[in-house]
């Protein structure tokens, strides 16, 4: 058996995935309709919405299979979204990759696979809309372009999600996306006693870099802080642009002591980016720290309250810091 290989944008697919806050949601009708109208127009038993996450592909939608996820590592989509075309193996017991994997040497018994990429709107390939039959078969050239026509309208469905949740800009999630993933992340760190802490960002002097070079410049040093937050950051944690130059980070799985390691990360980073592109502006950051207990729990809301009030302190007392002493007589 060959397991998929990683994707060399892995870590940015992983964000943007993470980001859309759908892993995990609830059945949907505008994507249930669309693999059931698939099961049909092909005469497949079973036609799946599948999302790649790091260690599992996870069915958005599934007709015809009894589970929801299923091991990324054995998995025909996490080969599928390596390439731009659909993925066809019309016999996957003779074929080298896939004969002895257990969902073609057991239940589902797959045969034939079909697995069309789906992509964001930023061109990331998040998972595929596919077909699976325990019969071989010719998948032709009409087949194609009907499965293609079918997967543009899920990236139609996705697209809707996308714009409601994620920051255009800097393909980070914006504030309805980030609260809806971390209420999701909250409530299981609460069931399983998880530890995590959230940092709340806002840019020091960002004005006078959309005065002085124009918002251009400004929109490219948003896009550059929100990058850093992710290289800084894993997979795990969750990203958000709240609006203008607000960021929040959701550290998961992390206490307060190493969220002050990862903000001095982020600095060392934002330095080193501004020496190497001699940036004529120094990117800086006021921030406050809150940590979630998950013996006392609290919302997203007060973690987002509490971390702009000693967001606000911090960049009160820096001012205070730097404002001129007044001359002695």
């Amino acid at each position: 058996m060959q397991p998929p290989a990683i994707p060399a944008n892995e870590i940015e697919r992983l964000h943007v995935l993470h980001a859309l806050a759908i892993l995990d949601t609830q059945a949907e009708e505008r994507f249930d309709r669309l693999t059931r109208i698939a099961t049909r127009m092909f005469d497949v038993p079973i036609a799946l919405v599948s999302l790649v996450d790091t260690n599992r592909q996870w069915f958005k939608s599934c007709m015809g299979l009894p589970v929801l996820e299923t091991p990324r590592d054995i998995s025909f989509c996490g080969h599928a979204i390596l390439g731009n075309d659909t993925f066809v193996i019309n016999d996957a017991s003779k074929d080298p990759r896939f004969l002895d994997n257990p969902l073609v040497t057991a239940a589902p018994h797959i045969r034939f696979y079909a697995g069309r990429p789906i992509r964001t709107m930023r061109g990331f390939k998040i998972g595929t809309l596919c077909l699976i039959d325990s019969k071989p078969r010719v998948f032709d050239a009409e087949d194609l372009a009907d499965l293609n026509d079918l997967a543009v309208m899920v990236e139609n469905e996705l697209a809707a999600i996308e714009m409601a949740t994620m920051d255009e800009l800097t393909d980070l999630s914006n504030r309805r996306g980030f609260i809806m993933l971390t209420e999701k992340y909250l409530n299981y760190f609460t069931r399983h006693h998880v530890f995590a802490t959230l940092v709340f960002l806002d840019l020091n002097g960002f004005k006078p870099i959309n005065d002085t070079y124009g918002h251009d410049e400004g929109d490219r040093a948003l896009q550059a802080f929100g990058k850093g937050l992710k290289l800084v950051g894993r997979s795990s944690d969750i990203f958000a642009r709240l609006g203008g130059d607000e960021f929040v980070i959701l550290l998961a799985n992390a206490r307060q002591h190493e969220a002050h390691i990862y903000v001095d990360r982020l600095t060392t980073y934002l330095d080193t980016v501004r020496q190497q592109q001699r940036q004529p502006y120094q990117l800086s950051f006021a921030q406050g720290i809150v940590e979630f207990d998950p013996q006392l729990p609290k919302s997203v809301e007060q973690l987002l309250v509490e971390g702009d009030a000693l967001m606000y302190q911090r960049k009160k007392s820096t001012a205070l810091l730097h404002q001129p002493h007044p001359a002695i007589k």
